[in-house]
């Protein structure tokens, strides 16, 4: 099942986070906010700027969950392989660290949302899938 969610909706929880760099270049990373429910390795659908995709998540180097890409599908989120959406977003419109951005819960634990602040998005929130098919899909791919 697959709804149209405003940015703005009762529903939608946001918190405002700020772009990290990592490593001597500088690479943006994505912190989440403590009160957002996923653990390291959890491939998560992320509407970066109204565009969906998917990031895994990984763990910074204070032992936090963040985000540091987001490709076209799961496999290449799981792979970290293929163009990095998620830079290309913020290399688009000139942000990088110290950028303060909106990050929204869609559906816990399975849809987000990254949008700058004071604009509106509207998310496709879909049903996470079952968790028996996404230990085979995962299992498959080891």
């Amino acid at each position: 099942m697959t709804d149209s969610i405003p940015s703005d909706h009762d529903t939608v929880d946001s918190h405002r986070v700020e772009l990290e760099g990592v490593g001597r270049t500088g690479r943006p990373q994505l912190p989440l906010p403590a009160a957002v429910d996923c653990v390291v390795g959890d491939v998560v659908e992320l509407t970066v700027f109204g565009d969906r995709l998917y990031a895994e998540v990984v763990s910074d180097l204070a032992g936090e969950t963040a985000i540091e890409g987001a490709f076209a599908n799961r496999r290449l989120a799981r792979a970290d392989d293929g163009e990095n959406l998620f830079r290309t977003a913020l290399d688009e419109r000139g942000f990088g660290p110290g950028t303060t951005l909106v990050f929204d819960v869609v559906t816990e634990g399975h849809a987000y949302g990254l949008r700058e602040p004071g604009s509106r998005v509207v998310y496709e929130a879909t049903d996470p899938s079952s968790s028996s098919l996404a230990d085979i899909a995962r299992s498959l791919e080891e």
